[in-house]
């Protein structure tokens, strides 16, 4: 019988998750997937495929018997997320999971200008009392996201003003998740703060999509208010646009402001600019 898998990996099927199990089959190690919908699921070399929704407590503790390492990429923005999470996180910790590798967010804490980052301070708390080791990959926004937040006019508008947000690639958050699960030891009970090698205005962020992409991408600076009103018309609800508006008042708090080598020290590779980033998606 072939030894089972000791990695499990969450959240194949999207951008940060499928980067960290393709890296992983590349360098012949097996590993679990855990997926809402197994069409979906990549088809990699030595991967199993386990049907697991973070809400489904018995069917996350059957996929994670065995299982001695867990990355855990936080689940898609709801209003219950938190209680999501807490469900598979006891289930990873009943299920005997020893080590626990989940992606968070830049200064995430209770009272986060970002909304979303109090989720994510929240499960860290889950995390830390479950009784299994830990690692926070603590990731400022993506790179791979600003080009989606101009409209079909080419205007980035939000109530940002001139703060800055050291960005950071999702290709280097998923480099610095598997150089923490090729040995979680090394890395147990750390927050690591995952940033570009710069802080950003958003203008600046517009200013370096024109010059690479070659067409008008500028940033305008609304008041929280003019933010609400402009958001209204795609009927989301209220936490949601909640969500949207801090996104770009936690930047102008300079709360997404620091930048780290963290990316550096657990790679051993400096993080990619927003410039570079550009240039390799162009």
């Amino acid at each position: 019988m072939p030894t089972p898998p000791v990695i499990a990996v969450t959240g194949s099927t999207g951008a940060v998750g499928g980067r960290v199990a393709r890296d992983l089959a590349a360098r012949g190690i097996p590993q679990r997937l855990l997926v809402r919908d197994a069409s979906r699921a990549p088809r990699l070399d030595g991967a199993e495929v386990h049907v697991a929704r973070y809400s489904d407590a018995d069917a996350a503790r059957a996929a994670l018997q065995g299982v001695q390492t867990l990355f855990m990429v936080s689940a898609s923005e709801t209003s219950d997320r938190v209680e999501h999470h807490r469900t598979f996180v006891e289930a990873a910790a009943s299920a005997g999971v020893r080590s626990i590798v989940y992606t968070s967010f830049l200064a995430a804490a209770p009272d986060a200008v970002f909304t979303l980052g109090r989720d994510h301070a929240a499960t860290e708390e889950i995390i830390r009392s479950s009784g299994m080791r830990w690692t926070f990959l603590r990731d400022n926004f993506y790179m791979d996201m600003m080009e989606l937040f101009a409209g079909d006019d080419g205007v980035i508008r939000g109530p940002a003003g001139q703060g800055r947000c050291s960005l950071v690639s999702r290709s280097d958050v998923a480099a610095t998740a598997v150089s923490v699960l090729l040995d979680p030891a090394a890395h147990a009970d750390t927050a690591y703060d995952l940033t570009g090698p710069e802080a950003l205005t958003m203008a600046e962020v517009a200013e370096k999509i024109s010059a690479v992409r070659g067409h008008p991408v500028r940033f305008v600076d609304e008041s929280v208010d003019e933010a609400y009103v402009s958001r209204a018309a795609f009927g989301a609800p209220r936490w949601q646009v909640d969500a949207w508006v801090s996104t770009y008042t936690s930047i102008a708090s300079g709360d997404l402001a620091a930048v780290s080598d963290d990316v550096e020290r657990v790679t051993g590779r400096a993080a990619q600019s927003f410039d570079e980033f550009l240039g390799a998606v162009s």
